[in-house]
């Protein structure tokens, strides 16, 4: 049985790396604002005021500093572990201060940036599409989807590119990562013409 294995930029990833900046911006002004409720409280701790502002400050400035690190991937995800982390431990302490409200959105915004995190992580992750004589298999969030050969038109592999071709007039172009020769690629394209 033909199985062919393409190694593949995630279909995701162009998307949640544009929103990058964006929730990293997002968790740094709640982080400010976390600062500033503590300053403004009737007994201000100063060492949790300046240590949210700090952070809120680090997360803000983060996606601009992002790519000169060395890996790129395991300082995101640091980031957004620490992100997760202090929304996390931070609702106790606006908890054990009588302020429920604050308390419920740190847990809230703790619980999404530890899925965003996971989320990003698994992007970066080396994906795969496996194609077979069944269809097609692409990486998703959570599990791999099968696409069968009866849902798609054409499924073409040229210049790096995979182009899919779906029946309800939807065209999904995956990056590949992998050199593959020309006499592979002919190949590849003649095994999907054979089975459309």
């Amino acid at each position: 049985m033909k199985q062919y294995k393409i190694r593949i930029l995630h279909p995701n990833a162009v998307t949640r790396l544009r929103l990058q900046p964006v929730m990293h911006g997002l968790a740094g002004i709640l982080f400010l604002m976390n600062g500033i409720g503590v300053y403004n409280s009737a007994t201000p701790n100063w060492s949790m005021a300046i240590f949210f502002i700090l952070l809120g400050l680090a997360s803000l400035v983060f996606p601009f500093i992002m790519k000169r690190f060395r890996n790129i991937q395991s300082a995101n995800t640091l980031m957004r572990m620490v992100q997760a982390f202090v929304s996390l431990t931070g609702c106790l302490y606006f908890l054990s201060h009588m302020q429920p409200l604050i308390a419920v959105l740190l847990f809230l915004t703790g619980i999404a940036s530890a899925y965003i995190g996971w989320a990003e992580f698994k992007i970066f992750q080396p994906c795969f599409v496996k194609i077979d004589m069944m269809g097609l298999q692409l990486p998703g969030t959570f599990s791999d989807k099968l696409i069968g050969w009866n849902q798609l038109n054409n499924v073409i592999l040229r210049d790096d590119l995979l182009t899919i071709d779906f029946k309800n007039n939807k065209v999904l172009q995956l990056e590949v990562l992998d050199e593959t020769g020309a006499v592979t690629a002919d190949e590849m394209n003649a095994f999907f013409r054979s089975r459309l």
